[in-house]
């Protein structure tokens, strides 16, 4: 037997932002397919330069990603979801600290996400529910000269 259930899906996304959503939304996708090694190659080039992102500007990008995809908004969509809230922000000129790890309380489950000005953004479980095995967070701009 099943039970029911449905996604709960971002309401009041402005227009634009959900346009830029659709915009990191087929990258995301695709790095979601490589191997963990190719995805954090390609975050740590894209990270360069950037300022961290606040809490509210990653909330905001993973908001947009949820309003955008259902595949996003599931349960089995931490991976593009949170590749596409980073890279939304960065779109802005931000980064959020990108996070892949496991449960810390069986059974074991792998789980990625973004954190923000230390804390997990958009989960609905304690901050120390899980156990970060790669970090990708931003690195600023040196000051110029």
């Amino acid at each position: 037997m099943t039970t029911p259930s449905a996604l709960e899906r971002p309401e009041g996304v402005p227009f634009a932002r959900r346009c830029a959503a659709r915009l990191v939304l087929l990258p995301a996708l695709v790095l979601s397919l490589l191997p963990p090694r190719r995805i954090r190659g390609v975050l740590d080039l894209l990270r360069r330069g950037a300022a961290p992102a606040s809490a509210a500007q990653a909330a905001d990008a993973r908001d947009a990603v949820c309003a955008v995809s259902l595949r996003c908004a599931g349960p089995k969509g931490c991976l593009p979801r949170s590749l596409g809230a980073a890279l939304l922000c960065r779109l802005g000129g931000t980064w959020p600290t990108w996070c892949t790890g496991v449960r810390v309380v069986p059974p074991f489950t792998a789980h990625a996400w973004v954190e923000a000005e230390g804390r997990p953004v958009g989960e609905d479980a304690p901050d120390d529910y899980f156990t970060r095995l790669m970090a990708i967070g931003p690195v600023p701009r040196p000051p110029r000269r």
